[in-house]
Formats: C-alpha cells, sequence, structure tokens
C-alpha cells in the first residue's frame, strides 16, 4: 500500500484566535514494503505528519493518498475504517494504552472491533503472544501485572492482532534501557521483512534511522526539507547541520578516521559493524602501499 502527500498542509484550531501551523507543503511518498524513518527536532512535524498517515487528521490543505483512498481538504472521505485497519499505529508508550482484564482480551479487542470472529482473534492472540517472545503463561494473565517491557510487547501485538499492512511507530524505544530499545527494535525489522509490511518510523535516532531504515523523510519547521535514502542524506552532514540534525555516531566516528589517514573510505558506514569492516580494509590498504 503506497503513501503518497502533495503539498500538504495543518493548522490547529483553524479560524479561531488560537490558530496554528502545523505543517506546510509537505510532499512525500512511502513505497509499499519500504521501511521508512521520519527524522526531526521536537516541534518538527513529525507528529502531526504521522497522523495523517491513517486519517487520523485530515489536511488542511493539499491531498493524502492512502492506498486506494484520497484525503483531500475541503472534502468528505469515505473508508476511513477500512484505512485504519490498514494502516496501524504504535504510539509512544502504547502500553498505557492496555485496558483489558487479561492479556488475549486486550490482544483480541482490536481486530474483533473490526467484525473478527472472536475464534479467529483468540488464534491471532496466542499467535502473536508466541511470535512476540512472551511466555504462553501471560495469556490469561493482567496486562498490568507483567514488567514493563511485556506490557509494550502485548500492546503492540494488539496492534498486530488486526493484520496492518502499514505499520507506524512513533518512537517506540521510548522510555527503554539500551538493552530494551535493541530488542524492540530487531523485533521490529524481523516483523518488517517476515510479514512484508511498509514500516514508517517516527524517531530522533539517527543510529536506528541508519540502521534499519532504506528511506529518510527529514522534517523542519513543519515542512519536509530532505528525503533520500541513508547514505544520500548522511552524505550531505552540512544540510543536516542546518536543520540542528547530527551524524549516526557510525559515521562521525567514519569521518573523524578518514581525517586522520587524509582520505575519503568509499561507503559510508551506517551501522559499527559496517565500520568496523571499512577500517579493517582501509588498513589493509595502508599496509599494502607501503609494502
Amino acid at each position: 500500500m503506497d503513501i503518497s502527500l502533495q503539498n500538504v498542509g495543518y493548522f490547529y484550531s483553524k479560524d479561531t484566535p488560537f490558530e496554528k501551523r502545523a505543517l506546510q507543503g509537505v510532499d512525500a511518498t512511502i513505497h509499499s514494503g519500504s521501511y521508512t524513518a521520519i527524522i526531526g527536532h521536537t516541534g518538527s512535524g513529525k507528529s502531526t505528519l504521522l497522523m495523517h498517515l491513517n486519517g487520523l487528521l485530515k489536511p488542511s490543505e493539499g491531498v493524502v493518498r492512502i492506498g486506494d483512498t484520497t484525503i483531500s481538504a475541503g472534502t468528505k472521505t469515505k473508508g476511513l475504517k477500512d484505512v485504519r485497519r490498514h494502516v496501524g499505529i504504535v504510539f509512544q508508550f502504547p502500553e498505557h494504552q492496555l485496558f483489558e482484564e487479561t492479556v488475549v482480551k486486550d490482544i483480541m479487542f482490536g481486530p474483533m472491533n473490526f467484525g473478527v470472529s472472536e475464534e479467529e482473534a483468540k488464534r491471532r492472540a496466542y499467535e502473536l503472544i508466541t511470535l512476540l517472545g512472551l511466555p504462553e503463561d501471560v495469556a490469561e494473565k493482567s496486562p498490568f501485572d507483567l514488567s514493563g517491557g511485556q506490557m509494550r510487547r502485548v500492546a503492540i501485538a494488539g496492534v498486530l492482532a488486526f493484520k496492518p499492512s502499514v505499520l507506524i511507530l512513533d518512537e517506540p524505544t521510548a522510555g527503554l534501557d539500551p538493552r530494551g530499545r535493541k530488542e524492540i527494535m530487531e523485533l521490529f525489522n524481523h516483523l518488517h521483512k517476515k510479514e512484508d509490511l511498509t514500516t514508517i518510523l517516527v524517531t530522533h535516532s539517527m543510529e536506528d534511522a541508519a540502521r534499519y531504515a532504506d528511506n529518510l523523510i527529514i522534517m523542519s519547521n513543519g515542512t519536509s526539507v530532505m528525503t533520500g535514502t541513508p547514505e544520500e542524506v548522511f552524505a550531505d552532514e552540512e544540510k543536516l547541520a542546518s536543520y540542528r540534525l547530527g551524524l549516526p555516531r557510525s559515521v562521525q566516528f567514519q569521518r573523524d578516521f578518514e581525517k586522520k589517514i587524509g582520505r575519503k573510505l568509499s561507503d559510508i558506514a551506517l551501522t559499527e559493524e559496517q565500520l568496523a569492516e571499512f577500517i579493517a580494509k582501509a588498513a589493509l590498504e595502508e599496509g599494502a602501499d607501503s609494502c
């Protein structure tokens, strides 16, 4: 399911004394099956943009196309329930949205709300409990008796249970320790590949964007200012700096290393593993040149 935005603008409290522009002239395309990261500082428009991607907000200007559904300013839109069935959002601290008395009932709620039978919803719930690495015995427990990390996985399962084709992740690692962040991001990457999802990650982390995404959208002051692959975007250090954004640690270390050896490496190291490989290769080349 492709998603495109054409000249999208949005005002909060439009036509009131409290009117505030949040988006202006946003153009972006998110292709089906891609892993796209949306990056920007607080106040850049990331969260407002996110809520346009499944019709939670309707543009004040421009057009949003989600699959075959067109949402445009000043017109009524049909089929939004179907859009929301196909586009799932994992909000920040999703565990705060848990409410049912047992884990299995909480996971079942979403699909049953979209018309899935109780039997099928339960089958999906147990399948997801296993897929997300939760112990089987949590099914009949209260979600509020689980650890923080387990509660987050239950909340994620509740979104996955209605089988969205697009998964939007709004700062999904907020509040987790480094180990928990890595586990959750690896889980989403696994799901992206296994379920052939279109994944959209809203993040402050340049490291996560570099490691997992194949397309980046940079937001600043309510508009999209850069788009491209991680290699393309992170190659333009000066432009990123003008939007008060830095490089991933691996790329920054690479730049420092290049200054020391007096030459550029042939590729950009988007991860620590790539960086180690590139430095080892450069060391071998230096050794060969000195012989």
